[in-house]
């Protein structure tokens, strides 16, 4: 799950995507990151950890990190939220294999940014779910 910082939609992403695992029992290693470096080692926004808390789901542990070309050895999927950091992961990929495992969370939309208002950290959150949980069917399928 990457988004620009690692600090709001990413992190709401990962925690998301942590519990329905664990609801579904599968063993899948989840995480997220930023394609900058401008919020690494930094816990997720407050406002990011309030709506995750609010739905049960506790994300203040994790810390931002910058993703890497090491994620496309780690990672079968790798998920954007918006075309911007899609582009910029993909200009990271080492080859066409690379490219084949990122895609949008949302096919043919962006995962509006929060960051700038307060009221979209709500409607973001049930966004990002709805994605998730398709995202386990799709996988499991």
């Amino acid at each position: 799950m990457v988004c620009l910082g690692n600090i709001c939609r990413s992190p709401l992403a990962h925690g998301i995507m942590e519990q329905l695992v664990r609801e579904e029992e599968l063993d899948w290693d989840i995480d997220s990151a930023g394609t900058s470096n401008m919020h690494v080692g930094s816990a997720p926004d407050k406002r990011s950890i309030a709506v995750a808390k609010k739905y049960g789901i506790d994300i203040s542990e994790q810390r931002g990190r910058q993703f890497s070309q090491n994620d496309f050895a780690h990672y079968d999927y790798i998920y954007a939220m918006d075309k911007d950091n899609l582009e910029t992961i993909l200009s990271l990929a080492r080859d066409e294999e690379d490219k084949k495992r990122v895609s949008l969370l949302i096919k043919y939309t962006d995962v509006p940014d929060p960051y700038y208002d307060d009221s979209l950290f709500e409607p973001v959150y049930h966004l990002i779910d709805k994605a998730c949980r398709s995202l386990v069917e799709d996988i499991r399928s």
